[in-house]
């Protein structure tokens, strides 16, 4: 068996970005992929160009090869751009490898170890009335975890503006309020998506009563792991750091200190289903559990899915399809075959591969524009992250 053809399709899906790629062999055999640096899949794609004439006339099967062969071959190794493309190609490759023998893709990661894999809820909110409204609606749906996802800043015609004090002072109270309402049960985490520093992240958990927020994700900036150590020792609330991490040595120092509590890991953009078993592992061994990020497109969810099923140390998968957003309802026009929701859970399926069917005819024909990620800036005109 040798791969003949790498294709790529980029697709605006419900105002989004996605890159899925094909990877083809002589034998008909084909596997699908998915890169996850969303915003940025054109140069995804370029790095995809250089890697194609390593990839025509290989052994599809021998991953792990292949895998080395594409981080280390250059110079420079790693980095966000070429793990997105390394990840789409592993995954794409075990999809492939998993169709050629005839079994699912966990089969190939030591079979599977759940029978499903649980969900939370991503909650976006403007208002404190919004945020408990629907949060009382997920909750009577049977959904145990909500991470909420704060966009209370002031929207603009090109930008919006956000001031991280006024933020805190609001989300604060709102939470508390929410917790209030909600009772004790359900899992309440935050995703600050890095907005803020350090003494505003103090700030914002000494706003709050004991046992308000079971977890704050990435606060501050993940590129000094020193930074959130000693972020670590001011707050008594779990860490959930990760999603941007393109490699189990990006995780390493987060893991190894104990920063986080739980890894959120990209299938997409770590390096695909080869490196996220890697980091899954190291988690593992320093009693830290996997808590995907997945907020793009149904072949990141399967090969996630995957992932989950065949790692002891997972808790819930990231999911932005429920009872108060369905953002993908036309994913079914891209993906006739994909995983299906059931209430907060896939079931883990016995589907050859990853389960996932991808309608390139449609994608040629509806075409690709780039979408840039949203801005935030402070009132006085400076860049704020978003």
């Amino acid at each position: 068996m040798k791969i003949t053809a790498v294709k790529v399709f980029p697709v605006n899906i419900a105002g989004r970005s996605q890159l899925n790629i094909k990877i083809e062999t002589n034998t008909g055999v084909y596997g699908w992929g998915a890169s996850g640096l969303t915003g940025r899949e054109l140069a995804v794609i370029g790095t995809i160009d250089h890697y194609r004439p390593l990839l025509v006339g290989k052994d599809p099967r021998q991953i792990g090869a292949i895998w080395q062969d594409l981080y280390r071959g250059q110079y420079f190794e790693g980095g966000r751009v070429l793990t997105a493309a390394i990840s789409a190609i592993d995954i794409a490759l075990y999809d492939l490898k998993g169709k050629a023998l005839g079994v699912p893709v966990y089969e190939l990661l030591g079979g599977k170890q759940r029978d499903f894999i649980e969900c939370f809820a991503s909650l976006k909110f403007s208002s404190k009335e919004e945020l408990i409204d629907r949060a009382k609606i997920l909750i009577k749906a049977g959904w145990r975890m909500l991470r909420l996802a704060p966009a209370e800043y002031v929207e603009g015609k090109y930008s919006s503006v956000f001031e991280p004090r006024e933020s805190i002072t609001k989300i604060a109270e709102w939470i508390t309020a929410l917790r209030k309402e909600v009772g004790s049960e359900p899992t309440i985490g935050i995703d600050y998506h890095h907005r803020l520093s350090v003494p505003e992240t103090v700030s914002f958990i000494q706003r709050m009563p004991v046992g308000t927020l079971d977890f704050i994700e990435e606060p501050i900036r993940d590129e000094s792991p020193e930074v959130y150590q000693e972020l670590r020792k001011m707050v008594d609330v779990p860490f959930a750091i990760g999603e941007e991490f393109a490699s189990k040595w990006q995780f390493l120092p987060y893991i190894e200190k104990n920063i986080t509590q739980f890894a959120r890991i990209d299938v997409c953009n770590v390096g695909g289903i080869t490196e996220s078993m890697k980091v899954a592992s190291m988690a593992e061994a320093h009693y830290i559990d996997l808590l995907p990020h997945n907020p793009l497109g149904p072949i990141c969810t399967a090969a996630t899915i995957h992932v989950a099923a065949a790692c002891p140390n997972f808790t819930w998968l990231e999911e932005l399809h429920t009872p108060i957003d369905n953002p993908g309802l036309d994913d079914i026009n891209y993906y006739p075959l994909q995983p299906q929701l059931e209430g907060n859970k896939y079931k883990v399926s016995d589907t050859l591969g990853l389960g996932i069917e991808f309608n390139e005819e449609l994608a040629i024909r509806e075409g690709f524009t780039p979408i840039e990620t949203p801005r935030l800036k402070r009132k006085d005109g400076s860049f704020t992250n978003w």
